[in-house]
C-alpha cells in the first residue's frame, strides 16, 4: 500500500463503524475510494439517487438541508453521511448536501461497498439506518443481553412458587387452624367461603391466617383459640396471577409488607408464593435485602444491610438488568428501609394520633432510584390533624430521615424532606401547594413542579395524595399558562451537543472534560415525560410508564414516544455501567463520563441519543413559542 492510501486507511480505521473491520477488508474498501476538493457552497446531491453515494469528511464542513433549505444536519472533519444509502430512498430526492467550506472529501459508490460488507449485516445497518434507528437497534440488544441474563423481573411466578395452598372455613377455630398448619408444615392458610347461600362450592378469597397472626392477634392478647379464624386473619387478601413475573410478586410484598402471596390461574387458587422462595432464587438480590430490612431490631441491623446495596448495583449491572429493573429494585429497598424506619419510630412514639401518608419524592417516587441517592420526602396528613399532634409528625419525620441518613441515603441539600414544616403539612395545605404552583407559575413554583409533580405514597393512607393529585391533573391539563412556563423552564437543560455533532465538555476543572450523563442527558428526557403527563393528565410518575401512557396523544406521537424510551434506557445504561466501575474500585460514584473512556461506536450512540434530545426539544420550544 502506498503512502497515500495508508495515510486514507489510518484515517478511516479509526471511524465507527468502519474501526471495527478487520485489516484486509479495511484495504479493499480504501480502495473503493475516490478523493474529492470542493469548493464551498457547491452541491454534492447525486445526480442519479439509484446510485448513491457515502460521503466521508476530511477536511472542511458539509451541511444537509431539506425542503425549503430545513436545516438537517451538520457535519465535520471524521464524519460520516450516509443520507442517500439509508432505506427510505423515497426522502433521498428532497435532500441536498451543500459545502459550508472548501472541504476535502473521500466518497465510495455504496453498492459496490454493501457487497464489500455483505458478511457484516452490523454495519451495513448502521449505514443504512437512522439515528433513532441505531438507538432503538442498541437498545434491543441491551434489552436481549438482559433476558439471556434473566433475573427475576424476566422469570414468571410459575418458576418461583413451591407450595400448594391449603384453605379454612372463616367459622374454623384458630386452634384448628394452627392444627391444620402444623399437620400440613404450612405458616398461612387461605381463608375462603366455600359454600355460597345456595349450598354451592365457591372460591371467595377472604382473607388469609399465618403464623404470625396467631402468635401477635391471638396469643400475644389472650384472645381464645376456639375464636373463629376470622377475628385475626388478615382482610383484603391481595393475589397474583401466574403469568405475572417476580419482580410484580415482590413489590406487591414489599408494599403491602405481607410474606405470603397467593398465586391464581383463571381466578382460581393454585399455589402461594413466599419470600423464602424469591430469596432462594439470588443471593443478595432485592428480595432477599428486603427480607432482611423487614426483620430488622435496630437501626444498626438497618446500617448493616445497606452496604449490601452498592453490590447488588454491581451484580445487577454485570447480570446485564436494564436500568428499569436496577431502578425498580433499588427504589423498593428503599422503600423497605422507610417503612422499616417507620415502624420503629411508631413502636418508640405509639401510634399516629391521625391518619398521614409517608411520600417519595424524585428519583425514588419514579421508580428510578440508584444506591445511596440523597432524601427527598414528604408527610401529607389528614385535616384533622390538631396543632397539639404535629410534635409527633416532627419526631416521626426526624427518626426516620435521620435513620436514612445512617443507612447512606443522605440528606437533601436542598431541605426536601419532612423535617421541614413546608413539606410536612395536612392534605388541605397540599392542596393549595398545588393550585398556587399551577396558577401562578412563578420561578420557585416551577422548580417545587419539578420536585412534587413526581410523588408516590410509600407508607399510610394512599388516598391523602391521590386525591390531592387527581384535582392537580385536572388542572395541569387545561392550564395552558403552566405547561408553557414548565416547558419553558426545562428546556434551558440542552444535551451536550456541539454544532457539528461533537460534544461539548464540561470544562469546570472538577468534571473537566467530561460529559454530565443526568443533568445534560436524563433529566431532559424526566422533564420531557413530566410534561407531557401533566398535559395529559396521566397519574404515572415513572418515566417509561409516562412515555408510554403518553404515546399516540395530542402530547406525543408513537414514533416520538419510542425514540425518548430508547434514548433513556441507552443512557441510562451507560450510567450505570461507569458507576459501577467506580463503585468496583471503591470510589465516589458520579454522573461524569470522559468520552474517552468508552469506545468510538458507544460514543456514535451518544450522540443518537443526544440528538432524539435535542430534536424533541426543539420540537417543544415551538411549540411552546
Amino acid at each position: 500500500m502506498n503512502n497515500e492510501l495508508a495515510e486514507v486507511s489510518a484515517f478511516i480505521g479509526n471511524i465507527p463503524p468502519f474501526d471495527l473491520l478487520a485489516e484486509n477488508l479495511l484495504d479493499k474498501l480504501v480502495k473503493e475510494i475516490s478523493v474529492s476538493y470542493v469548493r464551498e457552497n457547491e452541491h454534492l446531491t447525486p445526480d442519479d439517487i439509484a446510485h448513491p453515494q457515502l460521503y466521508i469528511l476530511r477536511k472542511g464542513a458539509l451541511r444537509c438541508e431539506g425542503i425549503n433549505n430545513e436545516l438537517i444536519e451538520k457535519y465535520a472533519e471524521g464524519d460520516i453521511c450516509a443520507v442517500y444509502c439509508q432505506k427510505n430512498q423515497s426522502l433521498a430526492k428532497d435532500i441536498s448536501l451543500i459545502t459550508d467550506e472548501d472541504s476535502l472529501i473521500y466518497s465510495l459508490d455504496y453498492a459496490p461497498l454493501k457487497a464489500l460488507l455483505v458478511d457484516i449485516p452490523e454495519t451495513i445497518a448502521f449505514l443504512e439506518h437512522t439515528s433513532e434507528q441505531r438507538l432503538h437497534n442498541k437498545k434491543t440488544k441491551l434489552n436481549e443481553d438482559a433476558i439471556l441474563a434473566s433475573s427475576i423481573s424476566n422469570t414468571s411466578v410459575a418458576d418461583f412458587y413451591h407450595h400448594s395452598i391449603a384453605t379454612v372455613s372463616p367459622n374454623v377455630s384458630i386452634q384448628d387452624a394452627a392444627i391444620k398448619m402444623t399437620d400440613l408444615g404450612f405458616s398461612c392458610l387461605v381463608v375462603v367461603d366455600e359454600k355460597d347461600s345456595y349450598g354451592q362450592v365457591t372460591d371467595i378469597k377472604l382473607g388469609i391466617i399465618t403464623d404470625k397472626d396467631i402468635r401477635r392477634r391471638c396469643v400475644a392478647v389472650g384472645l381464645p383459640t376456639t375464636n373463629p379464624v376470622s377475628d385475626i386473619m388478615t382482610k383484603d387478601i391481595a393475589t397474583i396471577d401466574i403469568q405475572r413475573n417476580a419482580y410484580d410478586a415482590l413489590i406487591a410484598m414489599t408494599s403491602k409488607h405481607i410474606h405470603h402471596l397467593p398465586v391464581t390461574k383463571l381466578g382460581k387458587l393454585i399455589g402461594m408464593v413466599s419470600v423464602t422462595d424469591l430469596v432462594n432464587n439470588e443471593e443478595h438480590n432485592a428480595v432477599n435485602i428486603t427480607s432482611i430490612i423487614h426483620k430488622a431490631q435496630s437501626i444498626a441491623e438497618l446500617v448493616t444491610t445497606s452496604k449490601l446495596l452498592n453490590k447488588l448495583q454491581i451484580k445487577l449491572t454485570k447480570l446485564g438488568s436494564n436500568a428499569d429493573h436496577i431502578g425498580k429494585n433499588i427504589s423498593a429497598i428503599t422503600m423497605a428501609f422507610t417503612i422499616r424506619l417507620i415502624e420503629m419510630a411508631e413502636q418508640k412514639l405509639g401510634p399516629a394520633p391521625v391518619p398521614y401518608a409517608w411520600l417519595a419524592a424524585g428519583s425514588q417516587a419514579r421508580q428510578e432510584q440508584l444506591a445511596h441517592s440523597d432524601q427527598d420526602n414528604a408527610l401529607i396528613i389528614s385535616d384533622t390533624l390538631q396543632p397539639k399532634d404535629d410534635a409527633w409528625f416532627k419526631a416521626l419525620a426526624s427518626f426516620v430521615s435521620d435513620g436514612l441518613a445512617e443507612c447512606g441515603f443522605v440528606y437533601c441539600p436542598g431541605d426536601i424532606m419532612a423535617t421541614n414544616d413546608t413539606w410536612r403539612q395536612p392534605q388541605k395545605v397540599w392542596q393549595q401547594y398545588f393550585d398556587k404552583w399551577v396558577g401562578t407559575p412563578s420561578p420557585k413554583a416551577l422548580l417545587n413542579s419539578s420536585v412534587f409533580f413526581d410523588l408516590s405514597t410509600i407508607h399510610g393512607d394512599v388516598t391523602l395524595l391521590e386525591t390531592v393529585r387527581q384535582k392537580m391533573l385536572q388542572k395541569t391539563k387545561v392550564s395552558t399558562l403552566f405547561i408553557a412556563h414548565l416547558s419553558a423552564n426545562a428546556l434551558r437543560s440542552k444535551p451536550p451537543l456541539g454544532f457539528f455533532r461533537g460534544f461539548v465538555l464540561i470544562q469546570d476543572g472538577k468534571h473537566n472534560s467530561t460529559l454530565d450523563l443526568k443533568h445534560s442527558g436524563i433529566a431532559p428526557i424526566v422533564d420531557l415525560a413530566r410534561i407531557y403527563a401533566l398535559s395529559e393528565g396521566i397519574a404515572a410518575v415513572n418515566t417509561i410508564e409516562r412515555l408510554q401512557q403518553c404515546s399516540g396523544t395530542k402530547s406525543l406521537t408513537k414514533s416520538a414516544a419510542e425514540n425518548l424510551i430508547d434514548a433513556y434506557e441507552f443512557l441510562t445504561s451507560v450510567r450505570l455501567e461507569h458507576q459501577g466501575k467506580l463503585l468496583c474500585k471503591k470510589l465516589p460514584v458520579n454522573n461524569y463520563i470522559d468520552p474517552k473512556t468508552i469506545s468510538k461506536l458507544e460514543r456514535e450512540h451518544l450522540k443518537d441519543a443526544f440528538k432524539v434530545i435535542k430534536s424533541m426539544q426543539d420540537y417543544r420550544q415551538s411549540a411552546v413559542i
